[in-house]
């Protein structure tokens, strides 16, 4: 098991928003975090991520806790958030390089695997490029590249299709599909339902910072009582008092 989130109730304040959830992700499972805005699916990434303290309950990563061994519980995760986070005076090679010492990656292994992802991405010849020569969608890219270059437990990839070309989005699935079969556990949180019904071995279903459903696609259509039901149709419901 890499992801094991037991009891956890958190916040930014004294308020909590995650009230007693848990939840866990397997190896070699691909999760998609499902729920409307506000739901708490960026507050329970900011505490896996370290970001806030947990008031209750306990995150661990392949038995590890922030708290006990911070720098190697933050080493087990490849992060690609929703807005990509670049630094305006860095160029993309240098982005690269950083995440290379970050990680305390071998320098010629990273290149390699690298090379291969800027290829796939068509950024071969933007190394010397800022942040500020980038659209959305390539800033994004420098996010996807920078995260599977390392070799994480966990990768939490949150809205992830945002800003991408098709290609791109079918480049990023078959990656992600790529680590999953290498034993790597994923924790997808998206609003494109369609990829994630395709793609995600299980769900978890969030509403008002509580886990409303976990499950497989079948599992939910038993939960909502939709048996053939499409995950966009269950998730309307979310929006309805009438589905609870």
């Amino acid at each position: 098991m890499s992801l094991n989130v037991q009891s956890l109730t958190g916040g930014y304040t004294r308020i909590p928003v995650l009230k007693n959830i848990s939840f866990n992700i397997n190896d070699g499972e691909l999760i998609g975090l499902i729920g409307l805005n506000g739901a708490g699916k960026s507050t329970t990434i900011k505490h896996i991520m370290g970001l806030l303290n947990p008031f209750e309950g306990t995150i661990e990563i392949d038995g590890l806790t922030i708290s006990e061994q911070p720098e190697e519980y933050r080493r087990k995760i490849g992060f690609i958030p929703e807005t990509p986070l670049l630094y305006e005076e860095l160029t993309l090679k240098e982005h690269i390089e950083m995440t290379i010492m970050a990680y305390d990656l071998d320098s010629s292994i990273a290149w390699s695997k690298a090379n291969e992802l800027l290829k796939m991405f068509r950024l071969t010849d933007r190394l010397d490029w800022f942040p500020t020569d980038f659209s959305k969608g390539m800033k994004q890219k420098v996010m996807i590249v920078s995260a599977f270059i390392i070799d994480p437990s966990l990768f939490i990839i949150d809205e992830p299709f945002l800003g991408l070309d098709p290609l791109a989005i079918r480049d990023l699935i078959g990656l992600m599909e790529e680590r999953k079969d290498d034993g790597a556990s994923l924790l997808m949180s998206t609003h494109v339902l369609a990829n994630a019904e395709r793609i995600c071995d299980r769900f978890i279903v969030m509403h008002e910072g509580q886990i409303f459903a976990v499950g497989t696609l079948s599992d939910l259509r038993e939960h909502f009582k939709m048996p053939k039901a499409s995950l966009e149709e269950m998730y309307s419901q979310l929006a309805d008092k009438e589905g609870f």
